[in-house]
């Protein structure tokens, strides 16, 4: 097994994963958190899929940030989560690791899934490799519930809904490798994956989708068996776009 780390980028935590056998091409997941925060560290799954495929993983840690472009005070008064990957994280990889795309792929659970869609849909040349289980993509069912800091990042929840991932699409210009996955069972989130798959079908956009495996709802038990599968095509698409360049 590797070594997990601590970091600091521009006064934010960091998780950072070296593997005991990194990838000689330095490929790189960059992991956007669900709302627990620290829960990679402690979840053993995806740490023996990173060593078992060679990757080193970098885990900002935003908070409640739903990864959005909009300031979240619980995070950082002046810079949004998204800006904070881009414009801190990313650079640091290139400084630090001589990391730098292709050699990045996104992948996120539950509010990091949604994230990590929608920052591979704005950004597909920085992200062309993105992954996503159980990803919470219609956010703004979290605002009517309540949640206190979707409501002071947006006006209302029509807001937060023309910010999803589904709207972000482009379609011609999209990441050239995507997967995701949610439990049918999962009845807050599964209709909102439908109705991205039905979208990128109806453009013609590839993408690779697993709406029909169950196992655990939205829990760790299933993000867990969904793991080999999430990570294992983070690892071959991540080869096709170095043997592409």
């Amino acid at each position: 097994m590797g070594q997990w780390s601590v970091i600091e980028i521009a006064g934010h935590a960091c998780q950072l994963y070296e593997p005991a056998q990194p990838s000689p091409h330095g490929f790189t997941v960059v992991y956007l958190h669900d709302l627990e925060l620290g829960e990679l560290l402690e979840k053993h799954a995806l740490t023996r899929l990173f060593d078992l495929f060679r990757l080193r993983c970098m885990a900002p840690v935003t908070g409640r940030s739903w990864w959005a472009d909009r300031i979240c005070p619980v995070f950082d008064r002046h810079v949004s989560a998204e800006r904070h990957v881009v414009d801190r994280v990313l650079p640091w990889l290139a400084e630090h690791g001589n990391v730098r795309p292709p050699q990045l792929a996104l992948l996120g659970i539950g509010m990091g899934g949604q994230g990590a869609l929608r920052l591979s849909y704005k950004y597909p040349n920085l992200f062309p490799v993105v992954a996503a289980i159980s990803p919470t993509i219609d956010f703004q069912l979290a605002m009517e519930d309540g949640d206190e800091t979707l409501r002071q990042m947006y006006r209302d929840s029509e807001q937060a809904r023309q910010d999803t991932a589904t709207l972000h699409i482009h379609p011609l210009n999209w990441p050239r490798h995507q997967w995701f996955a949610c439990d049918p069972t999962d009845y807050r989130w599964h209709e909102s994956a439908e109705r991205l798959r039905m979208k990128l079908y109806s453009l013609g956009v590839p993408y690779e989708a697993d709406l029909e495996t169950s196992g655990g709802g939205h829990s760790w038990e299933y993000y867990e068996r969904m793991a080999p599968a999430a990570i294992g095509f983070i690892a071959d698409r991540l080869e096709r776009e170095r043997l592409r360049v």
